[in-house]
């Protein structure tokens, strides 16, 4: 395992501490990341009631969870997020479900962005810094075999389109692309994770 993904996973939190992280640090009206104000704290508050309705509403069917069961690994999902990030507040609460249902195939664990520049680095999308990024790794054989993110597809072409269009992500794109996940319930992230898996599992990638 390269070493700068082994020194993200020793400082990692799990899923139930990377929650509390938030929450505390917004007790104190912060957010996460080296860049502190008023607007990411509004987005880090917003960002917790989603998945705090997200870890309500969110469904991972019966088919899915056997898909995942039947990994022929173990493999840990690495998660580069923030908390003021809203992909990864309508993507995170997806990504612990499948985990929680994988009878224990999958181990998420999840780092901040500013805090792990060179892993962050390493997995830069169309050169800029974009998060959530799920890099999976294998744990039998200790190293990475791919990864994913920031987006789903379907949403990725919404804000494509939109700044080919108008040249600017502004706060219009932003609130359509919330009420596209809404729409989509978390099924385009499970559909894309579970076709990765399936191609390590079968084209041993």
């Amino acid at each position: 395992m390269k070493s700068i993904v082994a020194k993200a996973l020793f400082n990692s939190y799990s899923y139930s501490e990377y929650r509390k992280l938030v929450t505390d640090l917004l007790s104190e009206g912060k957010s996460t990341g080296d860049v502190q104000s008023e607007s990411l704290t509004n987005y880090t508050k917003l960002n917790e009631a989603r998945m705090n309705r997200l870890e309500k509403t969110i469904k991972i069917d019966e088919v899915t969870f056997d898909k995942l069961q039947k990994l022929e690994n173990h493999y840990i999902w690495l998660v580069i997020s923030e908390g003021w990030c809203g992909d990864a507040a309508q993507i995170l609460p997806v990504l612990n479900k499948m985990a929680l249902g994988s009878d224990k195939k999958i181990d998420l664990k999840i780092v901040l962005r500013d805090d792990n520049d060179e892993l962050m680095s390493q997995y830069l999308t169309n050169g800029g810094r974009a998060i959530p990024k799920v890099i999976v790794i294998c744990k039998e054989a200790g190293i990475v075999r791919t990864d994913w993110g920031p987006r789903p597809k379907g949403a990725s072409d919404l804000m494509t389109n939109y700044k080919k269009e108008f040249g600017v992500i502004d706060e219009k794109i932003k609130t359509d692309l919330q009420l596209w996940y809404l729409a989509d319930k978390g099924i385009s992230v499970q559909e894309e994770l579970l076709e990765i898996m399936e191609k390590i599992k079968y084209n041993r990638l």
